[in-house]
């Protein structure tokens, strides 16, 4: 299975209408409706906020996506179709539009809202997928300078930190970077 590596964004102009689109990796429909609601909330006064994700969760594919409001199939299903042919799951992508005063023509939005999916889907670059779980980290300060070097050496997402009078961290890690730190002694690992 492929996704993408990172959330990023591209923009463009299509007959003065301005095309913004948001990609973001997903492992939930719930953090894919986030998404969706965080750009919608962001770009209250675009025209559309039209947004396609695919997302496989325990081991059940969720595939959505919606026009909002431009007309039937130009634009959540363009965007759909160019996420099935280049094969990707696990994200999210919405496309802002901001009306510029030219119609584009049913023909034109179907391309410009296929076109800002691939664009975006490329900007972030699509990888193997890799399964990641979430663990809860707690260990004594003498092993930060440690666990910061091993974290950043393998590329681990820190999800949350909190310092009391110990060092508490939330990371997403592969199960091959599991085993690893399993190896670290002086640590309490918690698997959720």
């Amino acid at each position: 299975m492929k996704t993408i590596a990172k959330e990023t964004s591209i923009e463009f102009l299509e007959k003065k209408s301005r095309f913004i689109g948001y990609i973001k990796p997903v492992n939930t429909v719930l953090d894919a409706e986030k998404f969706i609601k965080k750009i919608s909330e962001k770009h209250f006064d675009a025209t559309h906020n039209v947004y396609a994700y695919k997302v496989v969760e325990n081991n059940q594919e969720y595939f959505k996506f919606n026009d909002n409001g431009e007309p039937l199939n130009t634009a959540g299903k363009p965007m759909a179709e160019i996420i099935n042919r280049l094969d990707v799951s696990n994200l999210v992508i919405v496309s802002t539009r901001y009306f510029g005063g030219v119609k584009l023509g049913a023909g034109g939005l179907i391309r410009n809202y296929a076109k800002c999916a691939k664009l975006a889907i490329i900007e972030a670059e699509i990888i193997e997928y890799v399964p990641k779980s979430i663990v809860l980290l707690d260990y004594e300060y003498t092993k930060s300078a440690e666990m910061d070097m091993f974290l950043e050496k393998n590329s681990i997402e820190i999800i949350e930190k909190t310092y009391n009078e110990r060092v508490s961290l939330k990371i997403s890690i592969s199960d091959e970077n599991l085993k690893k730190l399993k190896e670290i002694k002086g640590i309490i690992i918690i698997e959720l």
